[in-house]
């Protein structure tokens, strides 16, 4: 019976070693996996970032555009009807 609790105890610390060595694997590679995912994330927010202010300056640009087309329609249209106003 000694002898069985002896191999009992023997193949449990061989156990419990195989499976130390095993999480500490498994541990190392998802923090490996985890750190490229990061590094992947950040990549495509930067790459988001730069694709939102592109687009957020060309909505400037235009926006300026029709303003300023805005603005100028409606000047000429305040000088034509002051000349009429002043003309008639």
């Amino acid at each position: 019976v000694d002898w069985f609790n002896a191999v009992d105890l023997t193949y449990r610390a061989d156990l419990r070693e195989l499976n130390e060595l095993n999480f500490a694997r498994f541990d190392a590679k998802l923090e490996q996996r985890l750190a490229e995912f990061r590094i992947e994330l950040l990549g495509e927010i930067g790459q988001l970032r730069l694709e939102f202010r592109t687009e957020l300056q060309q909505m400037r640009v235009e926006l300026i555009r029709w303003m300023f087309g805005f603005w100028v329609t409606t000047m000429l249209t305040l000088a034509g009807l002051m000349v009429a106003l002043h003309n008639h």
